[in-house]
């Protein structure tokens, strides 16, 4: 790449789009219709992120018209904190009210499509969690309900919105470190053991049956709720798609990758844990992506996951390194980016931290201008379903998989396929078999 393709790259991913975020931010407030119009919206969840998209969005100047989450404590410690007007368990409650403009969905994962794709309908823009989807047809889904209706769907991985980052990601794109080839994006921490629990009655003031929503109904279990329906198959989607979509997502804005891989190959089990969490804690998963098969075009996407360690890998708890021929570049979406030459010596390094208010401001410039946004609903949906594609894999058992990327479906394990998407509750008003 060009000195002037990456200044036009540069141009692009700053002054095009998050610069023009970070100038909203010091309006009063963001517009809606009028001039003299605040856009409004409603929060689904509000737990840890629902409440830091809460605390941006007060910043930005949004009115917040509903606190929805079926705990009732929640939504009205959300209500009381950010001075929404509502204080609500069902979602329907905002997708009634034609005076919302959007709807910000911080749910568990099991929730995402089906909330977005129903705010879709509703005529409302969305600002969905990471990773969008539960699983690979449910994001598809996603893009169709975004497309059809006009929509503007935005993804909450934030590094694409967070200025500091650019400079990196542009100089991967130009040839800083020789002919790219490799990509590798890592989770090296430890989590918490989540315990062995038996199914008991819900807490009084959680409403059990909204909280499940259009997933199987299975009893509650004092372990499945809070931040630890992550580790459920029927809720979450495992560390790959907690902290791993976000470095993942890294990877596949530097390669520039515009397609799903054609192969996966790796390991996922659970190695270190004697608990309920249905995920692995350990996962090496290669994507791969064939390109024309000539030498020079296959590039390959490498995950590694380990949470039950102490060790930050190359002194990242979390990061991405891009590996080409001439060098590497690696980053952390909470530290810093460093680009080395041969034998390791340092060319060039920069600080940054992932920023929410940004991404949120590029979420309302993209309603007002009816353009897509920075990490707009077909961009989460690659980086959702290398995930998902690393999830299947250790669920089959298998240690190699070919994957179809325009059908989305596995043409070498075709019982794999019934992973690809989920069942629901039958005749629930959620459900997407009904959508």
């Amino acid at each position: 790449m060009s000195r002037q393709t990456r200044r036009n790259f540069l141009q692009r991913t700053t002054c095009g789009t998050a610069a023009v975020a970070i100038g909203a931010l010091a309006a009063p407030a963001i517009q809606a219709g009028g001039a003299n119009e605040r856009m409004v919206v409603g929060m689904a969840g509000c737990g840890i992120r629902g409440k830091a998209l809460g605390a941006e969005l007060r910043k930005l100047g949004v009115a917040i018209a509903y606190a929805c989450d079926p705990e009732q404590a929640r939504a009205e410690s959300f209500k009381s904190a950010f001075g929404a007007n509502h204080a609500v368990a069902d979602l329907r409650k905002i997708l009634d009210d034609r005076q919302v403009d959007a709807i910000v969905i911080a749910t568990p994962d099991h929730w995402h499509a089906p909330a977005a794709i129903l705010a879709c309908q509703a005529g409302k823009h969305v600002y969905v969690e990471k990773p969008c989807s539960h699983n690979i047809v449910e994001g598809r889904r996603m893009i169709e309900a975004a497309r059809k209706s006009g929509m503007v769907m935005q993804v909450g991985t934030q590094t694409r919105s967070t200025t500091a980052f650019h400079e990196p990601i542009a100089l991967v794109r130009e040839g800083a470190v020789g002919k790219l080839l490799v990509a590798k994006a890592w989770v090296s921490h430890r989590r918490p053991n989540i315990g062995r629990s038996e199914p008991s009655e819900p807490p009084a003031g959680l409403d059990y049956d909204l909280w499940i929503g259009p997933a199987p109904m299975i009893p509650y279990q004092e372990n499945r709720l809070q931040y630890l329906w992550h580790w459920w198959h029927h809720f979450g989607t495992g560390e790959a798609g907690n902290r791993g979509v976000h470095q993942l997502d890294i990877a596949l804005w530097g390669l520039g990758v515009t397609t799903h891989p054609a192969r996966v190959i790796g390991f996922g089990e659970k190695l270190y844990f004697d608990d309920d969490q249905q995920f692995p804690d350990t996962q090496y998963v290669t994507f791969e992506y064939s390109g024309d098969g000539a030498p020079g075009s296959k590039q390959l996407l490498i995950y590694e996951q380990r949470t039950w360690t102490t060790y930050p890998q190359e002194n990242y708890p979390t990061g991405c390194t891009f590996y080409g021929d001439d060098g590497y570049l690696t980053m952390d979406m909470h530290l810093d980016w460093k680009l080395f030459g041969p034998k390791n010596k340092l060319r060039k390094e920069g600080k940054g931290f992932y920023d929410t208010r940004a991404h949120c401001a590029d979420f309302f410039d993209a309603i007002r201008n009816g353009r897509r946004p920075n990490a707009d609903i077909e961009i989460g949906h690659l980086s959702a379903t290398l995930s998902h594609l690393a999830n299947i894999l250790a669920r089959t058992g298998k240690r190699k998989l070919a994957f179809d990327p325009k059908t989305e479906r596995f043409t070498d394990l075709p019982e794999a396929n019934a992973l690809v998407g989920r069942s629901y509750r039958e005749g629930h008003w959620a459900s997407l078999e009904t959508l």
